[in-house]
Order: structure tokens, then C-alpha cells, then sequence
């Protein structure tokens, strides 16, 4: 007998329109009925379509993570150093460079961290067993066992196993958030909706990994494994490239220039040694070497690595927690910010803020769930809540409610629906004890809600008698069945007219309308039935429920136009709410939003041009916010994006900085972003900017304050080499010095404060170099300083008759005491430092300076050392010209920067 499965096509989920396909097609597409497959047509679509679970990358190994760290031009010619070295029998010298090597890898090798897992995440959100439907019969199989055209039946609390056409609905709600972002469970139906509906509007489907939280239904499979929408983004997200941070980009092209520019020198130099003074190719390869290792910062890298991790420690005390190091430093580039809504700039708890009586309205004040806030009258003054109107609307919103509310430690938390939460909050607001008012007003009998009537409608009696019906819905199933609504004089004949234009100005606001209606009922009625709420209902009022923004959200939004950094805020809710809600957070531009249907519509350029005119958002997949974010980098913009669910995680990982949810994110989202939000909150994130560009800005100056260091004993070789002398300082000596005293001192600048104007200033230009002209003049002024006191000091201990041993000792600590006191000189750049905040303000580097004297006293006295860099112990008269050559650099530089302040006074 021929399989039915031969009939299916390919795995057609991808491109056919299942939600615009009435349920009779869709089985007849699938060759599948309401009893299920039978055992021989599941084996065929197994084989075919294979198990239903996503299929794992190809992880890097630690090998690979390690030899990754290798690929520098700088390493690469130190590398050649040390083998060169080894080769000409000095061990001691390429002992070490193979040392500083193998220290910057393991460092960077660290720093990496753990591989990437985000898509086992996603693997993880996968249902692990399955109701299903075959043969008529319906049993418990693993869900990776399914198949498309299999019959599968969901019920509350059940995460769907793959991507379900739904043939039968009883009530059922999904949550759906984690690839919509949509924060209210979604009602589900069984009729087809129009096929260019967005992900969001598919009210026929259920996605696989998304919560049923109420009801049940039964659906087909369409699709599964990497074929279902969660599959789909998990390959999206194993496509995404992962860009490079602005800094790892400017240290590479700073790596390959210096490099190529050192060995020019030093080729050109061990020529002219040749050539000019008539040295052996051995000792002019030596010093070759030598300048080699003086010119290059190998302590930079070192350096970069401890500023980015002090920045991490940081921010994590600001809530930002920084899952990759070079982020801390993208952090201070960034100039867009990408938002979702739900839970970030806003609260993530329902409230009521909006409540419309007849001829009268009302603002409600508050935050969350909070029951603590007031009623402001349309002059803006607090109104009294035990006044008719507001006492009769708050008694219902609690009465017909199945919510509740609990304290602990003064935070608030709802037991039930967000939106029967915000209710509860209202009746509380107006005076109201829950409890209390459930136990005078005990309820009798409920019609609970459902999608097919989409009102809730519950019958109470108090303890004298006395019955009252209440009801409460969508507005569009309260209003015909309502003949009056309640004034302060009593009920009055309804006026339809007045309650749709007021139903159109809360929406217009970005807020869910609920009604509220009740009618007395009869004392000795029991049961509540439909026919009693078909009709003679009078209209209590309006209540408009949004979910509020964050206040110190909208404070962060304005520091960061400040800042000069845009936000757009990019939502799964409908263009209406998002518009409203752009606009009460102050974001720009907001009343113009852009749809998914639209995005979808456009082509790379188009979008590129509308990305940058407009804010906001709403309805997008997860492939246009991946498309946004893109084309936001296109146009040369560093982009930060937040977000929470699965359908976050391929813009997260393609952003210069992905902003994961920690309290309500997907464990996706946080495997794909560089920093993880401890508090959900979108002041965090400009917290975290500003540590960012602090971080940027010490990291310059440790680059100041390094490089002359470089310079200076580069420079001190050439001379040598010059003037046919012998080098002042050995390879060894020069490490020694490049990776001891200097990383020690530029530490100290890593714990720099921010400075007062960070958050005034525009957003750095990634596309600048990373030495500006200024720096450049600087290093090489301060360089010129470093060699003539250490060249100078190392002519002048040989000219007295002291030993290379001794010569090379002076030189070695007149380096560092140069480096000592240009550290007082870079804490500012071109400020004075000559005052008490100057020159003790920063401890750490008071600390350091400590710590580098004793380590030079170990190099100078200690035998081993003596051994290990041939240094020799010095008398009391050569400290005193090391420490004066230190001095005079200093007061030299405090001049210069003295002479830049008043030849550039605008600039400082």
C-alpha cells in the first residue's frame, strides 16, 4: 500500500500561508484528519522530515579559542624575536619575550570566556513531551518524535512542541512574548486570519516554545525542527555575524602600522650600523631586536584588558552585567540605542490610568502594582473617591475579578491575569480592602470569561439580601447589552454616540479599554446564566489600562539626547499603543510609526533611509529587527539593542552591543547579548554608556602614558646605533620595563573618575584613529624627553668609568623615574596638575608608584635579579641625578601643557 506521506509536499511551512488556510484545507494539504496518522504514515514523515529538535553548530574548540589570540602583527614580530634569540644563544632574552607572549594569550584566552550557547538555549526551550492524537487515540510521545500532519492537543501550563495550525479552541490563551514580544497572553481562535497578518496577529496558530496559560485547544503540525518559527530564528542566529568592537578595530590597524613602521627602522638602522660603523651582522641583529621589542607596547594589551575589567566591575555595581570584555569600551560609542518597550521602558505591570464615567473622567496616579495613588479630575485636582461614581466603579473592578494581590517586604506581587491585577490596584486605590469587600459582597455564581463571548460576568449577594450582577469586557461586547449608564443622579439612558468617541480616545492613547456594567439582581437568584447579561445592563464607566513607563526611564531617555545619542524604541505591540507610549517616554518624533508589513515592504535602501527619519516601531519579526539594526550600522551608526525573548536573540547578536533582560529575559536573549540588565531597566543602560566612555577615556590615557615609555627607548637604541655606542638597555631590560613599571603605573590611571562633562559631549567617531594629532605630538615630545635623561645619564655613568653593568642599571631607573613622574602629568591632559587634587588625588596611583620603587630597588639589589638582567647596585649621587633628570621631564611637560592651554584656550 502507497504511504499517504508520499502526497506531502517538502516541508512547505516556510512559504505557505497556514493561517490564511481554512482548517479543511490545511488537513487536506497535509494528508492528515482529526483522528491523527496512523504509525505507518509518523515512520514515513520521520524518515522524511527527520526529529523534531533543532540542530546543534559546530563548536570551536578551546585549541582553536587559544591560537586565536596569536593572530596580531605584534605578536607575530615578537614571536620572530624570541626564535631569532633563541637561535643566536641568548636565552635569558627570548625566555622572556616567549613569556610576554604566552601571558597576552592566556590573558585574551580568559577574557573570551565561555563559547557561545546561545542556540543550545534555544534547544532547551523546546517541549520535551507532547500530547498527541493518532489513530484516534491520544497519548504522551516525546516530542521530538512529531511529525507534520500529526494531531497535537495543548492545555494550560503546557509549552507548545512545534508549530501547530489550531483546528479546535477551548478559551485558549498563549503567551507568546518570547517571539513577539508582546507582554498579554494571546486569545487564540480556529478561523483563518488574512495571510499578510504579522507573527503577532496569527490569532489561528500556536508557535513552538511558546506557554499555553489558559485553556485548551488542538492543532496540526505544520512544521517542526529548524523549520518552525523558533527553528528559523535559530538559524538566523547561527548566520549573524558578530561584528568587531570600534577599539578592536583601531588597535589592529594601530598593531599593523606600528609594525610594519618598526621594521623599517630597525632594518634601516642595523644597515647604517653595518654599513656606517663597520658592527658585526650579529651584534646590529641584536640591537635590531632589541629596538624592535623597545618600540612595541607589549604591555598595552595588558593594560587595555585591566581598564576593560575595572570597567566591568564597575557597571556591575550599576546593574550591567558584562558577559564580554570588549563591550565596556563599545559602550562609550554607542549612538543608537534600540529598545524594546515591555518590561524596559516600562514597568511590565498592568495599571489603570484612564477611567471615563458619563460626563465625567479621570487620571489615575500611581506605579504598578502599588495600590497607592489618586484620582485627578479633569482641572487636575485629587477627587474624593468615596464620591459615587468612583465608589460604584471600584467596588465592581474587584468584586468581578479572580485576581489577587500580595505584599512582601513592601514589593507587590499579582496572583492572575495582568489585567484583572490592575483592576484589583483600581479598587484599592479607591479605598477598598480585597478581602474585606469579598466577604460583605460573597459571589454566588460566575460566567468566567471567554474568547467566544470575551466578558466576565459574576452574581453577589450581601449578607441582608440584597443581589447585584457585575460585569466587565471588551467594549465592544458590553455596550449593546447596556440600555442605561450610572451618573452621579442615578442611571440614565444610554448615549452610544458619547461612549465609542471616548473608547477611541483611550485607544488613541496606547491603553487597553476594558468596560464595566452591572444591574441589581434578584435576592433569591443563585444562578447566573448567559440570559441574564443579554440585555438591561447600565454602563459604570470606562477604565483605560496600560503598562506604564519606567520614570527613571524617561530621565534616562533625556540624558541620552544629551548625549547625543538617538533611541528608538522598536515593540511587538500594535502602532497605536506603541505611538502613545514612544510619546509619553519623550522619545522623538513619535506619532510617525513604522509597521512590520511596512518594513517587509521596503528594500535594503529604502529601509536604511527610513531607519534614521523614524522611532518607532511596532509588529516587527525577528528578521526586520535584524534587518533595523543592520542597516542603523550601515549608515555608520554604533547600535545598542535591547531585548528579552527568543525572537530578540539574532539582533542582539548582530548589534555592536546586545542588551539582554536578567529578571524576565530568555536564558537565548542572555547568551546572545554583550551585557545582561540585573534590573530590567533602561536607565541602566545609560549608566552603563557613561562607564563606557570613562573607560575609553582612560584607556587613551594609558595610551599616552605607554607609549612615550616605547618611544623613549626606541629612541635611546636608534642613538646608540647613531652614534656607534653600546645599546644603554638589553631586550630583556627593556620587557622588564615595558611589562613591570609601566603596566604598573598605567594601572593606576584605569581608577580615573568620569569626568564632569562625559555625558555633555557627542558620541566619539569610531572611524577617528586612534592617536588624534595632539597624542602624536605628545608621545613624541615626551619620548624626545625620555631618551636625551636616559641617553644622557648612560653617556655620563661611561664617561666616569662605570661599568656597562652599572651604565645600563642608571639608565634602566632613569626610564622609570621618567615614567614616574609623567604619570602626575597624564592624570590631566592638558589641565595643571601642579595642586593638591593633581598630584594626590588618585590613591592608586600613589599605590603604584610605591610598588614600582620596590620592585626597582629588587632589580637594582637583589643578586638573582642582578643575574637574571645584569644589573649592578647603585650609589646615592646616581639616584640623585635620576631623580632630577625625573623632575625636569615633569616641570618641561607642565609647561607644554601650559603653552597648548593658551595657544588653544577654546579646546580646554
Amino acid at each position: 500500500m502507497k504511504s499517504r506521506a508520499a502526497h506531502i509536499p517538502r516541508h512547505p511551512a516556510p512559504e505557505y500561508q497556514w493561517h490564511a488556510t481554512p482548517t479543511e484545507q490545511v488537513l487536506l494539504q497535509l494528508d492528515s484528519r482529526d483522528s491523527g496518522l496512523d504509525s505507518r504514515e509518523v515512520e514515513d514523515r520521520l524518515r522524511q522530515y527527520g526529529p523534531n529538535r533543532l540542530n546543534p553548530p559546530k563548536a570551536r574548540s578551546a585549541l582553536a579559542r587559544l591560537l586565536e589570540q596569536f593572530r596580531n602583527v605584534l605578536i607575530y614580530v615578537l614571536l620572530v624575536a624570541g626564535l631569532v634569540t633563541t637561535a643566536t644563544g641568548h636565552l635569558i632574552d627570548s625566555g622572556v619575550i616567549f613569556g610576554v607572549v604566552v601571558i597576552n594569550a592566556i590573558i585574551g584566552f580568559i577574557q573570551e570566556g565561555k563559547a557561545e550557547r546561545a542556540l543550545e538555549a534555544v534547544r532547551n526551550m523546546l517541549s520535551p513531551q507532547a500530547m498527541v492524537i493518532r489513530e484516534g487515540k491520544r497519548f504522551t510521545v516525546p516530542a521530538e518524535d512529531l511529525v507534520p500532519g500529526d494531531m497535537v492537543f495543548v492545555q494550560s501550563g503546557d509549552r507548545v512542541p512545534a508549530d501547530l495550525r489550531l483546528v479546535k479552541i477551548r478559551n485558549l490563551r498563549i503567551d507568546e512574548a518570547m517571539l513577539t514580544g508582546e507582554s498579554l497572553p494571546v486569545e487564540k481562535q480556529a478561523e483563518p486570519v488574512p495571510g499578510q497578518a504579522p507573527l503577532g496577529d496569527r490569532s489561528c496558530m500556536a508557535y513552538s516554545g511558546t506557554l499555553v496559560t489558559f485553556g485548551q485547544g488542538t492543532g496540526v503540525v505544520i512544521a517542526t525542527s529548524d523549520h518552525s518559527e523558533i527553528g528559523r530564528i535559530s538559524v538566523l542566529l547561527a548566520q549573524v555575524q558578530v561584528l568587531s568592537t570600534p577599539l578592536t578595530r583601531q588597535m589592529g590597524e594601530f598593531a599593523s602600522r606600528l609594525s610594519f613602521a618598526i621594521l623599517a627602522i630597525a632594518l634601516v638602522a642595523a644597515l647604517f650600523g653595518i654599513l656606517v660603523h663597520d658592527k658585526s651582522l650579529e651584534e646590529m641583529f641584536l640591537s635590531a631586536v632589541g629596538l624592535a621589542v623597545a618600540a612595541i607596547p607589549e604591555g598595552l594589551p595588558a593594560i587595555i584588558t585591566i581598564t576593560l575589567a575595572i570597567g566591568v566591575q564597575r557597571m556591575a555595581g550599576r546593574n550591567a552585567i558584562i558577559r564580554r570584555l570588549p563591550a565596556v569600551e563599545t559602550l562609550g560609542s554607542v549612538d543608537v540605542i534600540c529598545s524594546d518597550k515591555t518590561g524596559t521602558l516600562t514597568r511590565n505591570e498592568m495599571m489603570v490610568q484612564s477611567l471615563i464615567f458619563a460626563g465625567m473622567s479621570y487620571e489615575v496616579t500611581g506605579n504598578g502594582y502599588d495600590p497607592h495613588g489618586e484620582f485627578i479630575d479633569t482641572e487636575g485636582n485629587p477627587a474624593d473617591p468615596s464620591n459615587t461614581l468612583l465608589a460604584t466603579c471600584c467596588r465592581a473592578a474587584i468584586l468581578c475579578n479572580d485576581a489577587t494581590l500580595t505584599e512582601q517586604k513592601g514589593s507587590w506581587s499579582l496572583h492572575g491575569d495582568p489585567m484583572e491585577g490592575a483592576l484589583v490596584v483600581l479598587g484599592m486605590k479607591g479605598g477598598y480592602e480585597q478581602s474585606l469587600l469579598v466577604e460583605q459582597m460573597p459571589r454566588t455564581d460566575v460566567i468566567p470569561f471567554e474568547s467566544e463571548h470575551r466578558f466576565m460576568a459574576t452574581l453577589h449577594h450581601d449578607h441582608s439580601g440584597q443581589g447585584c450582577i457585575y460585569i466587565k469586557g471588551a467594549t465592544e461586547a458590553i455596550l449593546p447589552r447596556c440600555s442605561d449608564h450610572f451618573t452621579e443622579n442615578g442611571p440614565h439612558p444610554i448615549e452610544a454616540d458619547y461612549w465609542t468617541a471616548q473608547t477611541e480616545r483611550i485607544a488613541s492613547r496606547g491603553q487597553r479599554t476594558l468596560a464595566i456594567a452591572m444591574r441589581p439582581a434578584n435576592p433569591t437568584q443563585q444562578v447566573l446564566n448567559f440570559k441574564d447579561v443579554e440585555g438591561g445592563l447600565t454602563l459604570l464607566g470606562l477604565v483605560g489600562i496600560v503598562d506604564p513607563p519606567r520614570q527613571e526611564a524617561i530621565e534616562a531617555i533625556s540624558r541620552c539626547y544629551s548625549a547625543g545619542i538617538q533611541v528608538k524604541m522598536i515593540t511587538g505591540d500594535h502602532a497605536t499603543t506603541a505611538s502613545a507610549i514612544a510619546e509619553s517616554m519623550g522619545i522623538r518624533d513619535a506619532k510617525h510609526t513604522l509597521t512590520g508589513a511596512e518594513l517587509e515592504a521596503m528594500d535594503d535602501a529604502n529601509l536604511q533611509q527610513q531607519v534614521l527619519q523614524n522611532n518607532v516601531f511596532a509588529r516587527t519579526s525577528p528578521e526586520q529587527k535584524l534587518r533595523l539594526v543592520k542597516a542603523l550600522q550601515e549608515s555608520g551608526l554604533v547600535a545598542a539593542m535591547t531585548g528579552d525573548g527568543v525572537n530578540d536573540a539574532p539582533a542582539l547578536k548582530r548589534a555592536d552591543i546586545g542588551v539582554a533582560m536578567g529578571i524576565k529575559g530568555s536564558e537565548t536573549a542572555k547568551e546572545s547579548a554583550e551585557m545582561v540588565l540585573a534590573d530590567d531597566n533602561f536607565a541602566s543602560i545609560v549608566k552603563a554608556i557613561e562607564e563606557g566612555r570613562t573607560v575609553y577615556d582612560n584607556i587613551k590615557k594609558s595610551i599616552m602614558f605607554i607609549l612615550p615609555t616605547n618611544g623613549g627607548e626606541a629612541l635611546t637604541i636608534l642613538a646608540a646605533i647613531a652614534f656607534g655606542r653600546l645599546l644603554p638597555v638589553t631586550a630583556a631590560q627593556i620587557l622588564w620595563v615595558n611589562m613591570i613599571t609601566a603596566v604598573t603605573l598605567a594601572l593606576a590611571l584605569a581608577f580615573e573618575p568620569a569626568e564632569n562633562n562625559i555625558m555633555q559631549r557627542p558620541p566619539r567617531n569610531t572611524r577617528d584613529a586612534l592617536l588624534s594629532r595632539f597624542m602624536v605630538w605628545r608621545i613624541l615630545f615626551v619620548s624626545v624627553l625620555m631618551v636625551a635623561a636616559t641617553f644622557g645619564l648612560f653617556i655620563w655613568e661611561r664617561s666616569g668609568g662605570a661599568s656597562i653593568e652599572v651604565a645600563r642599571t642608571v639608565a634602566v631607573n632613569t626610564l622609570v623615574m621618567a615614567e614616574i613622574f609623567y604619570l602626575f602629568n597624564t592624570r590631566y591632559i592638558t589641565a595643571s596638575v601642579l595642586n593638591r587634587e593633581g598630584l594626590l588625588g588618585n590613591r592608586n596611583a600613589l599605590l603604584a608608584i610605591g610598588i614600582v620603587l620596590m620592585f626597582q630597588m629588587l632589580y637594582t639589589y637583589l643578586p638573582l635579579m642582578q643575574l637574571f638582567f645584569q644589573s649592578a647596585p647603585l650609589s646615592a649621587e646616581a639616584w640623585l641625578r635620576i631623580t632630577a633628570a625625573g623632575l625636569l621631564l615633569f616641570f618641561l611637560v607642565e609647561s607644554e601643557k601650559m603653552v597648548i592651554r593658551k595657544l588653544f584656550p577654546q579646546q580646554h
